[in-house]
């Protein structure tokens, strides 16, 4: 592991002069998306070890949501065209002759989710689970003749495989792939309120002081210095609100509790609030929903287009691209190493005190524990040394065991 140590980052207190921070709420279709995916995987994962003490190869990162059609006004609001969950990937479907019930594991997972994020919807009636699953294996599967290489593990057998021995991680842990993982610690202000407002408008406590308000809550913030502004979309439930006057008391209604949570969240900074702008009450137009989410009427979904795994969208940090969701958390790059990285980043931050941004470079076939690369870069006039910075790696990448039980538990969030 060739390891880099910089300064220059901003911190994420008073320093850090401008924040731009979005969040996509619980209900959002990309957040609907991460998540079915990473139930699927969770799922199937979870039958492996049940069976076979093991998990197989899949992938289902590359899932996405069709909405459906739905028909709202004051008072009524039911869907007329079913909610399209498009699981597309790869998953063994077999150890030697134990065949596994994929669609039945896909299709549970997926409605299950749905159901628990969105109470209202009808999941066995309005959810269409399309399973779109191949079995191919990555380039790098070269067909020979010698017998002794074709009993070996091999990409040959990444999804066919004969029994546990065909699968090369158990004989060598290896990264799947050339990617980089990003994180940084601490929060800002403005990334502390997007994940403290949405949180508590999508908790259970709240929808059921408030049944009305759905959970495809987006926020925009844009912070600067001391002063926040802040753009929420907070659905309404049709069934709950009787006319546009109720619509328009719980559309100030929410602007008030947004503003009064955000006040203690950031006591010392003063904070505007707006709700539902593209509201336009004469004609009407408003976020008048049957389920709380925009999935039920056109909008799509996509597993990476949304939060990053910290649950942020924060337009001046550093981030990945990765989709994290999905992926297969014993040994896929693009999951573990984003989520490493802010377990470092966090623990480099408590030894140091100095706000800590990690990037953890992996390269293709290198073993997993030992990132290629390991980037560092913190605030203060001085570089954090390397020695503490590769100690505090080393332990983390030691320890993936427990990050991938907390994900097998639920426990992690990777959106």
């Amino acid at each position: 592991m060739d390891v880099i140590t910089t300064t220059g980052l901003s911190t994420a207190s008073a320093l850090l002069g401008v924040e731009v921070v979005e969040r996509k709420g619980a209900g959002h279709p990309d957040t609907l998306a991460d998540g079915t995916a990473e139930a699927i995987s969770r799922a199937y994962s979870r039958y492996c070890l049940e069976e076979f003490g093991a998990i197989l190869h899949h992938n289902t990162d590359k899932t996405s949501l069709l909405g459906g059609a739905a028909d709202v006004s004051f008072g009524h609001g039911e869907l007329t065209a079913p909610v399209q969950v498009l699981v597309n990937g790869r998953i063994t479907a077999a150890l030697g002759d134990h065949a596994i019930p994929v669609a039945d594991i896909v299709t549970t997972a997926a409605r299950d989710h749905l159901a628990q994020a969105l109470p209202l919807l009808d999941v066995n009636r309005w959810v269409d689970v399309r399973p779109r699953l191949t079995q191919a294996s990555s380039p790098g599967a070269v067909h020979t003749s010698d017998i002794a290489a074709a009993r070996e593990a091999s990409r040959q057998r990444w999804f066919a495989p004969r029994s546990l021995d065909d699968l090369a991680e158990r004989h060598r842990m290896f990264s799947n792939d050339s990617s980089a993982g990003v994180a940084y610690w601490p929060l800002g202000t403005g990334e502390q309120l997007a994940l403290g407002v949405e949180s508590h408008l999508t908790s259970e406590a709240f929808r059921t002081e408030h049944p009305y308000y759905g959970t495809d809550i987006k926020l925009m913030i844009v912070r600067h210095g001391a002063r926040v502004q802040l753009t929420a979309c907070v659905p309404q439930i049709a069934r709950e609100t009787a006319d546009l006057d109720t619509y328009i008391a719980r559309r100030t209604r929410a602007r008030d509790l947004i503003t009064e949570l955000a006040t203690s969240i950031a006591p010392e900074h003063h904070v505007t609030v707006s709700v539902n702008t593209r509201d336009d009450d004469t004609r009407p137009e408003l976020y008048l929903t049957a389920t709380g989410s925009s999935i039920e009427s056109g909008d799509e979904g996509v597993v990476g287009r949304g939060n990053r795994a910290n649950g942020l969208i924060s337009m001046l940090r550093p981030w990945s691209a990765e989709g994290v969701s999905g992926k297969n958390p014993v040994y896929h790059v693009g999951k573990l190493y984003n989520l490493a990285a802010a377990e470092a980043a966090r623990r480099l931050h408590e030894e140091t005190g100095l706000d800590c941004a990690v990037v953890l470079v992996s390269q293709s076939g290198r073993d997993l524990t030992d990132p290629w690369q390991a980037i560092v870069q913190t605030s203060g006039p001085q570089p954090v040394g390397a020695v503490c910075v590769r100690r505090v790696i080393a332990d983390v990448m030691a320890d993936l065991g427990t990050l991938r039980e907390q994900l097998l538990d639920g426990k992690l969030a990777t959106a």
